[in-house]
């Protein structure tokens, strides 16, 4: 039973039909935003004493591959806005009473990227900084994003990222600032942040959340928070990105059904039928993949230990080859779908876009996690600039 999904599925006409609106916005439409928020999609991972529903990991993941197979941007925002419930429910409880104190259904934006820099002051610090790539942020009125701590001199004195969650009034979008080939549906826009005071129990440590022990010293006692947090937010991305994989497959078998060859019936030409077969077992694997880790390491935390290094590293590798094989497969069965489907007006090729743009997304980057991978596998050290 997954009643969220239920209520998502209600809407999927509404989801369906929306891409070009949210495209030509900018931002995921008001409407689907709105379908999002009565679903519950983004309180999945919140803790119930917030108003959330601390839903099973894999149930939140299926909920963003059915948004995204019909929406790609909603499901895009859904996966990474809906994700960072997880996070904030390690942090302290001062923190959580101020975004969802009053309202269980606030949304808090991202992204990760250490790109700003902290003051330290009296009881905080004070924050600088500029960050691309802040997904569905236009209806967010918290952001959470990354910075190091300096000296007065302004030097970085240490190294491991923090998260700094300030309110709506602190930071500014840069709303001119997403003009892009893909995903442009998702609203990923700039933010800016000019000398904000941020009070110290507004700062989430990263450490700790990365390799799940931050959920048990917050007193989170359920299992979900003791999920290595790149396990998390990884599997989201890497979840939204197979969904745009399979939205180019559900668009492209629409179309071949209506489509003519000289076989007659598109349907029956061996050389459709030999791209779909092998393109609809990929993006399939991809997501059992997925989902299965996923369990896996639900499973592991629910008995009490945390996962390894060697455990998250292996999941990492199978989300970020999951991305790339269902990619690829969505590739193949655009390039068989004939010239017709290059118009703007046709689904197939936005979904295709938003797909390949997905593989720009550092989590879904292959090569690092493979070569932090090979290193562990064989007894090395681990590169200090991946995280697992």
């Amino acid at each position: 039973m997954n009643p969220v999904l239920d209520r998502v599925l209600e809407h999927a006409e509404l989801l369906e039909g929306d891409g070009p609106v949210s495209e030509e916005l900018g931002r995921v439409s008001d409407e689907v935003a709105a379908v999002l928020r009565e679903s519950g999609v983004i309180r999945m991972l919140q803790p119930r004493d917030f108003g959330g529903f601390e839903s099973h990991p894999t149930d939140f993941l299926r909920v963003v591959h059915e948004i995204g197979r019909r929406n790609g941007a909603a499901g895009w925002v859904a996966g990474v806005v809906g994700v960072h419930p997880h996070e904030l429910a390690q942090g302290d409880p001062r923190m959580q009473r101020e975004i969802w104190g009053e309202d269980p259904d606030t949304w808090v934006a991202s992204p990760y990227a250490p790109m700003g820099r902290a003051r330290p002051v009296e009881g905080g610090y004070v924050f600088n900084g500029r960050w691309p790539f802040s997904s569905g942020t236009d209806h967010c009125r918290w952001v959470m994003i990354g910075g190091l701590i300096t000296s007065q001199e302004g030097n970085v004195t240490d190294r491991e990222t923090i998260h700094f969650v300030l309110p709506r009034d602190d930071y500014e979008i840069l709303h001119d600032s997403w003009d892009v080939i893909g995903l442009r549906g998702t609203g990923s826009k700039d933010i800016v942040v000019k000398d904000a005071f941020v009070p110290g129990h507004r700062l989430i440590r990263t450490d700790p959340v990365t390799d799940g022990s931050a959920g048990p010293i917050a007193g989170r006692d359920a299992p979900l928070y003791s999920m290595p947090r790149n396990v998390i937010f990884s599997g989201a991305i890497t979840t939204a990105t197979i969904a745009l994989a399979q939205g180019t497959l559900d668009a492209y078998v629409r179309w071949t059904r209506e489509r003519s060859s000289r076989f007659g019936s598109a349907s029956r030409d061996p050389f459709q039928l030999s791209a779909l077969a092998p393109a609809a077992a990929d993006i399939d694997a991809s997501l059992r993949h997925v989902l299965h880790d996923v369990d896996r390491a639900f499973d592991i935390v629910s008995s009490g230990r945390l996962l390894t290094l060697s455990e998250r590293a292996g999941i990492r590798r199978n989300q970020v080859s999951a991305s790339h094989r269902a990619a690829a497969a969505a590739d193949e069965v655009f390039k068989v779908s004939g010239g017709s489907q290059l118009h703007a007006k046709n689904p197939m090729q936005r979904m295709w876009r938003d797909c390949q743009s997905a593989l720009h997304h550092v989590q879904n980057y292959a090569g690092p996690l493979y070569q932090a991978y090979g290193m562990d596998f064989f007894g090395g050290e681990m590169p200090a600039a991946v995280k697992v």
